[in-house]
């Protein structure tokens, strides 16, 4: 009979546990940030002006200020990209604009400007945090080594200088240098950052060790195994590196599209502004004609068609504890159809409980007496699992005995003398490896239940066992439902944990497909498989380890609650008050906001198409141009905002479409 915790580790780290530095890019230290709030400032002071009839002198600067601010940097990067013969959406709203403002229509061509700015100021910040997230992955990884030589002497070595077959020292305490297998020494080592699951692993000869993952209280001698830039930490950075920088097809999708509709706005506005004047036409009508086209052709009300309904979702989400971090990502939300869950931090709560006390028969002991003498051995000890039982003592307001001559050792448990008695809490299979008899029944119930035994000795005599698990979340099983509801299909299970227990829980939530004892580029392998069988796969995640897969997926959701830096950093949205059941509700919202967005691109297109067709065929008045124009700006744009609603979080479906 064993489980993971037949090798019962000691207290993890006596001192405060190392953590990546968190850096991160101010927003306002981006250009692209700061042009964008300027010339949005600008704009709204200089609105109310041009609406009251206020004198032009004071809203005709603060309107031109507006101009250079916000597009002035698109203007430039649209001239670069002309010059490599490349003509984009950007430099075409900056003429768009300047052509409003020659015919009078100031108002239009400053909101223009502002919108293309604010849209490049989000893809600037997105970019940064990105590269944010990696660098802090990098900060995992130990800087230096501990390198054993050959005269038994040793040296401090960067980590990155490490040859494999070096031998190292990790002393309690310390962040193992390199990807290598233990020689002696036995230790537990937190390796969460790797695996996600909260429980030090206990390591011995024979065993492999990870670099970036903490020592425990044992010290331990490794063999180098893998050169430094191929570790498991190296490979993570790089999978993130390479699926952030990758183009969703989307998008690759609308820079053609732009490119080609680009080219034609240029060709159709010089063509009408030409051609009249080719037969006979007034400089003056040809020219008011050209910038009547370019007016009403101008994609405002196409740009407003999607975003109001995201950025309401957005908004809406965001009331309820769902932050997606851009309309992108929004929209995106709205498309999976496969979602794959990890299990520590996100189906279950994260944090190891007491979930069963067996006090044994012939011991007289009630549950209270129990847990109030396991909890006065364990409270001086450092581990989740003696953590784990003095909390449930707390919960239970016991008061606890004095412990005295406390000891731990690493991958059995530990000793105190409480009340003249040796008591001793710990693995069932290092403490009684035979043991037999009420205390193994009581020891193979709790495991058969999925939980991690710990048995207490009194005077080397069982007197119960504890039973100790990771709680799953009271909201799982609806959400899974709700997932597999929306999706047409049953979520898929990753997680690092071992096969019983993960098959255990899934079977609790309705989940069939289980992935078990994953590294992370496991569940990466994993998510590229979903997405070669033409599925968009929505990953939601807590942990660094879940990072890779994040990042890799067509979408990705972090519970934020639980979840580390660097998984809040790459996922696409984060569930802020760790709501599992606001992920089916977000993925409804999003899809309401899809199918708003198509209805507004449809009205846009319907007024778009009216309007020029108007002014080629006959003669459209320039203020009934304007008209229409910002009409049909106003009709989508109102029709966006119906996704603020309180019930269209409630109900995304019907409060989407009503």
């Amino acid at each position: 009979m064993s489980s993971v915790l037949d090798q019962r580790p000691a207290p993890a780290v006596t001192g405060p546990r190392p953590a990546a530095p968190r850096r991160r890019t101010r927003v306002l230290a981006l250009p692209e940030a700061r042009w964008a709030l300027a010339a949005l400032v600008l704009f709204l002071v200089a609105l109310p002006l041009k609406l009251l009839d206020a004198p032009v002198w004071t809203w005709a600067p603060l309107f031109a200020a507006t101009y250079i601010t916000g597009g002035w940097e698109p203007g430039r990067e649209g001239l670069k990209a002309l010059k490599d013969k490349t003509l984009d959406v950007d430099l075409l709203m900056v003429v768009a604009a300047l052509g409003a403002a020659a015919i009078g229509q100031v108002l239009d061509g400053a909101l223009l400007i502002v919108i293309f700015a604010t849209s490049g100021a989000l893809e600037a910040v997105a970019t940064a945090r990105t590269a944010d997230s990696v660098r802090g992955l990098l900060d995992l990884a130990p800087v230096t080594a501990t390198r054993l030589l050959s005269d038994g002497g040793e040296e401090t070595v960067a980590a990155a200088d490490l040859k494999v077959g070096d031998l190292i020292l990790v002393r309690p305490g310390e962040r193992v240098g390199a990807d290598g297998q233990v020689l002696d020494g036995v230790s537990d080592v937190d390796q969460s950052t790797i695996t996600g699951e909260p429980l030090p692993v206990a390591k011995e000869a024979g065993d492999e060790a990870f670099a970036g993952t903490v020592n425990g209280t044992g010290a331990l001698r490794l063999r180098v195994g893998r050169d430094p830039s191929d570790s498991v930490i190296a490979r993570i950075v790089k999978m993130v590196e390479e699926a952030s920088e990758t183009k969703a097809p989307t998008q690759l999708f609308i820079e053609k599209i732009e490119q080609r509709y680009s080219i034609g706005m240029v060709i159709a506005t010089l063509a009408v502004f030409a051609i009249p004047l080719a037969f006979g036409s007034a400089l003056q009508p040809a020219l008011l004609r050209a910038m009547t086209f370019m007016i009403v052709a101008s994609p405002c009300a196409v740009v407003l068609s999607t975003m109001p309904p995201l950025l309401s979702a957005i908004a809406n989400a965001g009331r309820h504890g769902v932050l997606a971090k851009s309309a992108v990502v929004m929209e995106r939300l709205g498309q999976v159809d496969a979602v794959a869950l990890d299990k520590t931090g996100t189906l279950t709560e994260g944090t190891p409980r007491v979930t069963g006390i067996r006090p044994l028969p012939r011991t007289g002991l009630t549950e209270d007496t129990l847990l109030a003498l396991a909890a006065a051995a364990e409270h001086p000890s450092e581990h989740p699992l003696a953590r784990a039982v003095v909390e449930a003592a707390r919960a239970r307001r016991l008061p606890l005995p004095e412990a005295l001559d406390f000891s731990s050792v690493p991958g059995r448990g530990v000793s105190s003398t409480i009340g003249g008695h040796a008591v001793q809490v710990g693995s069932p299979g290092r403490l009684l490896p035979a043991a037999t008899g009420p205390e193994a029944a009581a020891v193979a119930e709790l495991e058969d239940a999925g939980q991690t035994a710990v048995l207490v000795l009194c005077d080397d005599t069982p007197v119960g066992v504890i039973g100790i698990a990771d709680r799953l979340r009271p909201d799982a099983a609806a959400t899974v439902a709700a997932l597999t509801e929306l999706t047409g299909r049953t979520p898929v299970l990753l997680t690092g944990d071992n096969e019983r227990a993960a098959r255990r829980l899934a079977a609790e939530v309705g989940i069939t497909d289980v992935r078990a004892g994953l590294l992370p580029q496991d569940k990466v392998a994993a998510v590229r498989h979903g997405e070669s069988e033409r599925h968009k796969v929505l990953v939601v995640g807590d942990g660094v380890n879940d990072a890779p897969a994040l990042a890799a997926a067509h979408t990705g959701i972090a519970m934020g609650k639980a979840g580390s830096d660097l998984a809040l950093e790459t996922a696409d949205a984060v569930v802020v008050r760790d709501e599992l059941a606001a992920i089916p509700t977000v993925v409804g919202l999003s899809r309401a906001a899809r199918r708003l967005v198509i209805q507004n691109l449809v009205v846009a297109g319907v007024f778009i198409s009216a309007l020029v067709a108007w002014d080629l065929i006959a003669t459209l008045p320039l203020p009934l141009g304007v008209a229409g124009h910002e009409g049909s700006t106003v009709i989508v744009g109102l029709n966006g905002l119906r996704l603020l609603r309180e019930a269209a979080w409630k109900n995304p479906v019907r409060g989407g479409a009503a």
